[in-house]
């Protein structure tokens, strides 16, 4: 039998482990300072949220209010305060994330950040309100930020038909380089009057108007967006492609006029072509723009300068898709079914006095 007396069944652990009262004592001041640091982070979030919860509750009602579409009803004094309760609210959300706050104020200060960021920096905006926007204001805006580049582009145009008919006036078989001939097509020199008449006024079928509105604005979609592309090579190759076509119209008007023919070819052409000429006009001085931009880029990168000329070029290109559909329409049915020389003059010349106006005279107050 050991000389060691019994360690009684009722003595405590730190009699039976050497060392057992330290780690007892230890367990025990642990447990109390989580408890007493869980609460210390309670009442900080408490505190925290207690300070800040009244701008957070006013930021949630006004971006409510203009999701819902009810920005009238919000006060001045709200839409003023907007920038700086957003501005809070992400600080708020970034001590939040810091400092672990509880789960459910994370979670509502990060969702109501993510609403209150696309109202104050990304606002959605519906097709109805772009609309109102652009045609609004915005496309003429655009279109008068460019004037300079339309003048060069009009004057191009202007030298284009001028050279097309002092070409083919010296020598006819420029026509054919300049208008590839087609198979049964009577536009060509030594036509007689009558052939040319009948071309300008179509008593057949229009069975096929509809296709052929669709291959003239496609092929007109073509010319306008090379006009716009080509100005990122300095805008060299836009002025060689607004002469090109427009030397075309130059060698109709010789060959209508050898006819006594011109008054009856302009009516034909202005039905549609104030509306076309305009867009690739347009195109054209988009081009121009950019690469005016590029050559000239002053104290910017011109990688730069370029893509500032593309963003102010690009709500002008948007219209000049919009003015070819218009000229395709007008020149697959309206054309086709207005057969005089009068109504197709009125019809052109209202369409041209109409983009006129509204480029150069709608919007300018705002």
């Amino acid at each position: 039998m050991s000389d060691a007396a019994p360690i009684p069944a009722s003595a405590s652990l730190s009699a039976r482990i050497p060392g057992a009262a330290r780690l007892v004592s230890w367990f025990a001041g642990s447990g109390q300072a989580d408890i007493a640091a869980a609460e210390q982070a309670a009442l900080r979030s408490d505190r925290f949220r207690l300070e800040r919860e009244a701008d957070w509750r006013r930021l949630q009602a006004i971006v409510t209010r203009i999701e819902a579409g009810r920005i009238r009803s919000i006060s001045d004094d709200d839409l003023i305060a907007l920038p700086a309760l957003y501005r809070m609210l992400a600080s708020s959300l970034s001590v939040a994330r810091e400092t672990t706050l509880d789960a459910a104020t994370l979670a509502y200060l990060e969702g109501l950040a993510q609403r209150a960021w696309f109202v104050v920096h990304g606002p959605e905006m519906g097709f109805r309100g772009w609309c109102a926007r652009f045609f609004g204001g915005g496309w003429s805006a655009a279109v008068r930020s460019i004037a300079p580049d339309i003048v060069i582009a009009l004057a191009l145009m202007i030298g284009g038909t001028v050279i097309g008919w002092l070409l083919v006036s010296g020598n006819p078989d420029w026509f054919y380089a300049l208008m590839p001939a087609q198979p049964g097509d009577a536009r060509v020199p030594g036509a007689s009057r009558a052939a040319l008449y009948a071309t300008l006024f179509d008593h057949g079928q229009r069975d096929g108007l509809a296709v052929f509105a669709a291959s003239l604005f496609s092929n007109n979609a073509q010319v306008s967006i090379l006009c716009y592309a080509l100005g990122f090579a300095f805008g060299v190759p836009v002025l060689l492609l607004l002469i090109h076509n427009t030397a075309l119209l130059g060698a109709l008007l010789w060959l209508y006029h050898g006819q006594g023919l011109t008054l009856e070819l302009v009516g034909w052409l202005m039905v549609h072509g104030t509306t076309e000429l305009f867009a690739i006009m347009l195109a054209g001085a988009s081009g121009l723009h950019i690469g005016r931009a590029m050559a000239f880029p002053g104290q910017r990168a011109v990688l730069d300068a370029a893509a500032e000329a593309g963003r102010r070029t690009a709500t002008v290109m948007t219209g000049v898709v919009l003015m070819l559909i218009v000229a395709g329409l007008l020149e697959g049915f309206a054309r086709q079914l207005i057969n005089a020389t009068a109504p197709r003059l009125a019809l052109g010349g209202a369409m041209l006095v109409w983009w006129l106006v509204y480029f150069f005279a709608f919007g300018r107050r705002r």
